[in-house]
């Protein structure tokens, strides 16, 4: 009996020891775990700062990307952080990283569509084929850039409708942007009669051009004969526009062609087709 009691008493013994080193151990453990935290989350945030501080001295870089880079790599210190909190209470790190990198990469099977929108949407930020107010053509999508996402790019049209443009679809067509560039050329073509004057017609044309301030000087507006039509000679104007004027002044100079070719006498003939009648002399 007293042997019994005598073995119950160092087993108890030995049970409170090891539950007063594993209290100590797990305590040690959890101290050092908030203190990796704490200075896991203040380098997170001075990084998070540091970055996006970095990025707005860049002229270039436009908002939405400052604040999704510097968010991504706040986010991915504290990912580092939380992994060397786990390692701490003996969870292996490397099995940690093999099933974040499983569930990473489940997500992206996932969300394969708009990764790449998300992927598209960074490239036009930092290649800046078009801005905010710029009038562009993508394909059959064609208005005014109002705002560019990280998922989407919202549009206006001419005629007042609004548009959600997947990145992508932006990012994988041709862009043709019409507000990049300080000045456009405008080829003004007009079909005048094969019987009319053609030095005529081309001295009114110069006239009409030259006489509008927002016709550029430099380069010099040219005229010439563009082609021997059908029905008519078909004369070239090629003069170039501020962007900003280019359609006020195209309409301009198709209004003004035409009434001052009709002052002049000058036709701007349709097509037509002239039936001759040989008249015989009868029997």
């Amino acid at each position: 009996m007293q042997a019994q009691t005598a073995e119950l008493i160092a087993n108890s013994h030995k049970f409170a020891l090891q539950i007063s080193n594993l209290i100590v151990s797990y305590a040690i453990s959890t101290i050092g775990a908030i203190i990796i935290l704490c200075i896991g989350w203040l380098i997170a945030g001075i990084a998070y700062r540091w970055t996006r501080r970095s990025l707005t001295s860049f002229k270039r870089f436009d908002k939405t990307l400052i604040g999704f880079l510097s968010a991504a790599v706040r986010y991915a210190i504290l990912i580092i952080v939380l992994v060397m909190v786990l390692g701490q209470f003996g969870i292996q790190t490397a099995s940690i990283l093999a099933a974040l990198g499983a569930i990473g990469l489940a997500i992206g099977l996932a969300l394969q569509g708009t990764l790449q929108n998300i992927a598209a949407g960074i490239m036009l930020l930092l290649l800046r084929p078009f801005k905010v107010g710029e009038f562009i053509t993508a394909g059959s999508i064609t208005g005014t850039i109002e705002e560019i996402g990280l998922f989407a790019t919202e549009m206006k049209t001419y005629d007042g409708l609004y548009i959600m443009a997947p990145n992508s679809s932006l990012w994988n067509t041709p862009v043709i942007n019409f507000s990049r560039l300080k000045m456009r050329m405008h080829d003004f073509k007009i079909g005048i009669g094969y019987e009319d004057n053609i030095q005529e017609a081309m001295r009114i044309l110069k006239t009409i051009v030259t006489e509008q301030k927002e016709v550029l000087s430099e380069p010099e507006p040219v005229l010439f004969v563009a082609e021997l039509a059908e029905s008519a000679v078909i004369i070239c104007c090629r003069y170039w526009i501020g962007i900003d004027d280019y359609w006020s002044v195209v309409r301009h100079t198709t209004a003004q062609a035409k009434t001052a070719f009709d002052k002049a006498g000058i036709n701007i003939p349709y097509p037509q087709v002239t039936t001759h009648i040989n008249k015989t002399d009868k029997i």
